[in-house]
């Protein structure tokens, strides 16, 4: 494999149009469990800007899978078992997958803002998160429904933007779907059509026929995850799996100056987090909104000095 020399983006900063160097350390380096990040592969990054969604496998597995599975299948089944607090896909052995040191270096890579971020502080936001349930048998399919797309155009306050630099790419709201039970191809997994991200074009007749090869989609073992823009034109897809239900937790993050939604864990739940994983909940702006970071000088990359300088 041949090594790209130069892959560092021009990217304004805030103050005076000097550029923002993004160094090793700026960005959150262990989850709230002290693992390492896992940083994206270049040929990662390419295909998640390049389609707008990426397929990662095989990141649970075992016993930690078993047990996220039966967890997940009991919030289903039996809500009232659990505390008000608890009655989430944030609590129990899924609030493991809200910094998954897989996840965190996805959403390092295309959501974080660098002088937001800290090793006390992760440089974006959590949305809302929730168990997608489908199945075959007990007429909960699911339908085609598909939205979204072009997000190159959208307004930032929008959030279903997208947005990219010779580099460097930005996704707004960014979709991290665990899959916690085998998908199989065209028979329920989320449907995309790849590249509509960037599309400058209304999408033809085609994107409302489920069957057009239009729409991309994946098959899986339990415990992958995929990445996607909400910025892409994605959709539902009936499920027609006879083999398993779908057991899916669909995290949605956001930029920390942006929100889309008003949703929020359960007090009780939210300060039984460590610190680290309520810095996901933090308040929503830019300035400062950082623990243990240093705002201000990651901001403004000048030296100071006692020097004059005359126009």
């Amino acid at each position: 494999m041949k090594k790209i020399a130069n892959t560092t983006p021009f990217v304004i900063n805030k103050n005076l149009g000097s550029a923002q160097l993004v160094q090793a350390g700026d960005l959150t380096s262990t989850n709230a469990d002290g693992l390492m990040v896992v940083p994206l592969t270049q040929k990662q990054k390419y295909d998640f800007d390049r389609n707008g969604w990426l397929l990662v496998p095989g990141v649970i597995q075992g016993d930690e899978l078993a047990e996220m599975q039966e967890y997940a299948e009991r919030l289903h089944r039996n809500p009232d078992g659990f505390s008000e607090a608890e009655r989430c896909t944030l609590s129990g052995p899924l609030q493991k997958l809200m910094d998954h040191p897989v996840a965190v270096g996805f959403l390092n890579e295309f959501l974080a803002y660098p002088p937001c971020a800290s090793e006390d502080s992760y440089g974006f936001r959590l949305e809302t998160s929730h168990l997608m349930y489908r199945s075959a048998y007990e007429y909960v399919p699911g339908k085609f429904s598909p939205h979204n797309g072009n997000g190159l155009f959208r307004p930032p306050w929008d959030s279903h933007y997208y947005r990219c630099v010779p580099g460097k790419a930005w996704s707004g709201l960014t979709r991290v779907a665990w899959e916690l039970n085998p998908v199989k191809y065209r028979q329920g997994g989320t449907m995309f059509i790849s590249g509509s991200h960037k599309a400058t074009y209304p999408a033809p007749a085609s994107a409302f026929d489920a069957d057009s090869p239009i729409w991309d989609t994946y098959q899986c073992d339990a415990g992958a995850v995929i990445f996607f823009t909400e910025a892409i034109s994605h959709s539902a897809h009936p499920w027609t799996n006879e083999d398993n239900n779908r057991l899916a937790v669909f995290n949605l993050y956001n930029a920390v100056a942006n929100r889309w939604q008003s949703w929020l864990p359960h007090p009780d739940l939210l300060s039984s987090m460590h610190p680290k994983r309520q810095s996901l909940f933090r308040e929503v702006k830019a300035a400062n909104n950082v623990e243990a970071g240093a705002f201000h000088a990651r901001t403004m990359p000048y030296v100071e000095t006692d020097e004059k300088h005359t126009p």
